[in-house]
């Protein structure tokens, strides 16, 4: 067994294909959900064997010291963490945003992964008497390409992120930790209905120079690359998963 790996976001989507490759792995995989308890449990029960599902929301800071805590308390110690959570602030111009959604779209993205490597550090750094560990964080190529006409909004918050994984690499590279992002391009999930828009894949795929949109299991792959021992020279980079978008 690797350790424990904490998935925000773990109950759908991407996250839900990084927990499950990470299981297959061999981690001990905290599914972490904000809402939906059945989708996480579902998840964990696909993934069977050492896996466990604990509700949080990450912009809350007692909700994350008290994830980390149970999942220390349950599954020993952390070991990896994957900064997933997030959310769209739905489709708009700049023009029209909302500021509730965009404040809280703010606060998911980007406080609550800050408070998330927070505790991860706290419990991973040699330098508190621990082993060290990796974070990574899930940007978008949003932040290259800036999302005119839908998301401007969500774009810088995932800018912000690239920022962040940067930095915080550079300020533990010598505490035995690596943090990375993965920047996702155009991948096959239910955001795109979520938002309003269904169609969305099928207008943008042909705009990708792969024709395809991607699959939720192409970016695990990407991530838990990241997490393994084959980057071990690897920490502040942003890799993009986006079909050459």
């Amino acid at each position: 067994m690797l350790g424990a790996l904490i998935v925000t976001g773990g109950s759908r989507g991407i996250g839900a294909a990084i927990a499950k490759l990470a299981a297959a792995r061999g981690y001990a995989v905290v599914v972490n959900f904000a809402k939906d308890r059945d989708a996480a449990e579902t998840v964990v029960r696909e993934i069977g064997g050492e896996s466990i599902a604990i509700q949080g929301d990450v912009a809350e800071e007692q909700d994350v010291i008290r994830m980390f805590d149970e999942s220390e308390r349950r599954l020993g110690q952390v070991a990896a963490l994957v900064n997933n959570a997030g959310i769209t602030g739905g489709f708009a111009r700049v023009e029209e945003i909302d500021a509730r959604r965009t404040d809280e779209m703010l606060r998911i993205n980007i406080l609550g992964t800050m408070l998330c490597s927070r505790e991860a550090v706290r419990r991973m750094s040699t330098k508190n008497g621990s082993e060290g560990g990796a974070i990574v964080n899930i940007s978008s190529l949003a932040a290259r390409t800036g999302g005119s006409g839908e998301w401007v909004h969500y774009a810088a918050s995932k800018g912000a992120i690239d920022t962040f994984t940067i930095g915080l690499a550079r300020e533990v590279a010598a505490e035995g930790i690596r943090v990375n992002a993965v920047a996702p391009g155009l991948i096959e999930t239910g955001i795109h209905a979520a938002n309003g828009r269904p169609e969305r894949l099928a207008n943008l795929a042909p705009s990708i120079p792969m024709r395809r949109a991607g699959t939720a299991e192409e970016v695990a792959e990407a991530v838990l690359w990241l997490l393994s021992p084959a980057a071990s020279y690897v920490t502040g980079s942003i890799v993009e998963v986006g079909g050459g978008r």
